[in-house]
């Protein structure tokens, strides 16, 4: 948790003080995803090993940079079949392609600390851009005194751009899973300048 007082909700003018380079925390992070199911709910599920860097360049935002690289064989939606489905060859095929990944390709500040991210996502032998939604959550240290930035982001892709193009079709009409897919993130990052963290 961190000290109220060490939390910095920023202004641009400030964002100066948090230029370096910052680890992903898998611990206090989420790369979650849902999708719409027999055209009544959504399911929700997430990656749980995957680890990424930030390069925050605080003087001049829009050249940071991101990068991401993702377990496919990690998939939790909290249904053992499920997740063996998803993972298996009709889907993600973790087997063959064990990794997804994102890098960062440009960023654009839309003013009161939300940015929109633009980048190459790659899953399986597909690589595609995308655009990123982010909001920065602020920065403070932790009760260890690392230094950490929080930022959530969000993206709605179609499966089917990278081939991820299984289905079934409803009795009722339509079909058993949405094309649609949102991606739902929450970064929680620690910058690794130990001379800052140690400050």
């Amino acid at each position: 948790m961190f000290d109220r007082q060490e939390i910095a909700l920023l202004h641009p003018a400030r964002y100066a003080a948090l230029t370096g380079v910052y680890s992903i925390d898998p611990g206090h992070s989420t790369i979650g995803f849902s999708v719409r199911h027999a055209m009544v709910t959504n399911v929700r599920g997430k990656f749980t090993v995957f680890e990424g860097l930030l390069k925050l360049d605080g003087t001049r935002p829009t050249r940071s940079e991101a990068y991401l690289s993702v377990q496919t064989g990690s998939v939790d939606t909290g249904s053992p079949d499920r997740d063996a489905h998803v993972t298996g060859p009709d889907f993600l095929d973790s087997a063959t392609f064990p990794l997804m990944s994102f890098r960062s390709g440009g960023i654009v500040d839309a003013g009161d600390e939300q940015f929109r991210m633009t980048g190459l996502l790659r899953i399986k032998d597909v690589e595609l851009p995308i655009r990123l939604d982010l909001h920065f959550g602020g920065a403070g240290r932790d009760t260890c005194g690392l230094r950490r930035i929080g930022f959530e982001g969000t993206a709605v892709v179609r499966r089917s751009d990278w081939g991820l193009d299984w289905n079934a079709p409803l009795a009722t009409g339509g079909v058993l899973v949405s094309d649609k897919v949102k991606l739902n993130l929450d970064i929680s990052a620690v910058r690794l300048d130990r001379a800052e963290t140690a400050a």
